[in-house]
């Protein structure tokens, strides 16, 4: 893939790079430094990507281990019981609880409802089986259920 071909591929998936951090990444500026480590670190290796077609999974890849680097290094320099809650009740009652289900289970959510990729795109990008991202997804799904269950009566 050629430099120019590239930084298109890079540009049109702006969006679904902010979406992938934003479910990882509770800060805005932890996003941004993610998406923007994540592309210098495609640019720097763009030579690696052995085939075109895949350029968003790479991409996406990248992201998702950067975004667990940002988070063992928070991990290290910010004591859980330091940061104080936060409650905010702004509508995005599916936003939130998509924030708050497990990793494992949030990951392959956002990039098979969400950003639209097919089970084996996802399996690709997470580096898990296809039959690991079905149970995910259905075990997910139930986790979700019961977090907007449970914030409708609570709320």
């Amino acid at each position: 893939m050629n430099n120019e071909a590239f930084t298109s591929a890079i540009l049109g998936m702006s969006d679904t790079l902010y979406r992938v951090a934003a479910t990882q990444l509770r800060q805005r500026a932890d996003q941004e430094d993610a998406v923007q480590e994540c592309l210098r670190r495609a640019w720097e290796k763009r030579h690696r990507l052995r085939e075109d077609r895949y350029v968003q999974t790479w991409v996406i890849r990248i992201l998702l281990n950067e975004c667990h680097r940002l988070q063992r290094r928070m991990a290290r320099t910010t004591p859980a019981e330091d940061v104080p809650a936060v409650h905010r009740d702004d509508g995005s009652g599916l936003k939130d609880a998509l924030c708050r289900l497990e990793e494992r289970y949030r990951a392959p959510i956002l990039l098979h409802y969400v950003e639209g990729y097919d089970i084996a795109e996802t399996a690709a990008m997470l580096r898990i089986p296809q039959g690991t991202v079905k149970s995910r997804l259905a075990r997910g799904r139930k986790a979700l259920k019961a977090l907007l269950d449970e914030e409708v009566f609570e709320g």
